[in-house]
């Protein structure tokens, strides 16, 4: 098996694809099949979640790791590299699959994101702040507001999350590609590490399941 290359800190962003040299068109959202931003665990990767993934079936695998990042190609190369002797080696083949995103495969990973949102028993007024500041991002920008506040405490998330749109909407489409790339990078992440739980606590992913886990688009 190829060991995937570790990397020390992100590589250039890829170009914009917006139209117009500022601003970007709004792109026609995929059928959201992904798991909340934001949300994220800390927690090690399981083991035992970690051996039951290297024996799914290609296709399933494929699948599961859509609910990470909705980009086929990078679930693709991750499949690709199992089996993965620990939990180190699938880090680093997420992220080498992330930093080899073409800027399409970015647009669609993009599109496929859930809306970011507040916490069950966040103030009415912040709710409608956040809507307010999330639509004006998405007609600015053409994508849902990718933000991974892993490692947050939940009382701040919601100042961190308002802060972070404020600040980014100033930003030119370029950079804020960049900066959303890189968010999807970590989410991905975060994600996986859920995936790795969800798989060591049951008997396998049944048949019946992969509606749940089927390809946006």
């Amino acid at each position: 098996m190829k060991t995937p290359n570790r990397y020390s800190g992100p590589r250039p962003a890829s170009p914009s694809v917006a139209a117009h040299p500022h601003r970007a068109p709004r792109s026609t959202p995929l059928s959201s099949h992904l798991p909340a931003q934001a949300r994220g665990s800390s927690a090690p990767f399981d083991d035992r979640g970690l051996a039951r993934f290297n024996t799914l079936p290609a296709e399933l695998a494929e699948a599961v790791l859509l609910q990470c990042c909705g980009s086929p190609r990078w679930a693709q190369q991750v499949a690709a590299h199992r089996p993965y002797p620990d939990a180190g080696a699938l880090r680093a083949a997420a992220d080498e699959a992330s930093y080899d995103l073409s800027d399409s495969d970015l647009v669609g990973a993009l599109a496929g994101e859930p809306p970011v949102e507040l916490a069950e028993g966040a103030p009415y007024a912040a709710h409608l702040a956040l809507g307010a500041a999330r639509a004006e991002y998405e007609r600015t920008f053409g994508h849902s507001f990718v933000i991974c506040l892993d490692g947050h405490p939940p009382e701040e998330r919601a100042g961190q999350l308002m802060a972070a749109i404020r600040r980014r909407m100033g930003l030119e489409v370029e950079e804020e590609r960049a900066i959303s790339a890189e968010e999807l990078r970590r989410l991905a992440l975060a994600r996986l590490a859920d995936l790795m739980d969800r798989l060591a606590s049951r008997e396998g992913v049944s048949g019946a399941e992969t509606g749940r886990f089927a390809r946006a688009g």
